[in-house]
């Protein structure tokens, strides 16, 4: 993200999300598992489209997850990268990836219906759609807690 857009979701995310399961900072996740094998493909693709022009996107909503709370992203040339990412790795992916995201921004999770159904009303109250800046994809590894970026590339215009 954008350091604005980025500073805005991640003080909200540290507001709201519980402190002992904010493991990750604010983010979009494109994929929940791509297979660790796979590493040096996976940075070779997400440098390579890097390499292009940063996708247009809306902070398009205010979505109820349920146990949580999370601003939706529209973002068609996001989708696109994503795509060409996913028939990449066609036959790589787990059931959850195979299917089509929904992008978002997560800001609480965890938490009882009652809870995120609280902020939701509190944050959809105010909201008013909004240009949000992508700046870059990033890969993580999942150490059991914390979150360890490998890699982290900004789009180049």
């Amino acid at each position: 993200m954008g350091a604005a857009d980025f500073a805005w979701a991640d003080d909200l995310r540290r507001a709201h999300f519980p402190a002992e399961r904010n493991q990750l900072v604010a983010h979009i996740t494109l994929f929940h598992h791509l297979p660790p094998s796979a590493e040096g493909e996976i940075l070779t693709r997400l440098k390579q489209i890097c390499s292009g022009r940063r996708p247009a996107a809306i902070l398009a909503g205010v979505m109820n997850l349920g146990g949580g709370v999370a601003y939706r992203i529209d973002s068609p040339e996001l989708m696109a990268m994503r795509q060409a990412l996913a028939e990449a790795f066609h036959g790589m992916l787990t059931p959850q990836d195979s299917a089509k995201p929904r992008l978002h921004v997560t800001v609480q999770n965890k938490v009882t219906a009652q809870e995120a159904r609280a902020l939701y009303l509190q944050l959809e109250a105010n909201f008013r759609p909004r240009t949000f800046e992508i700046s870059g994809l990033a890969a993580y590894r999942y150490r059991g807690g914390p979150w360890e970026e490998i890699r982290s590339y900004r789009f180049a215009r």
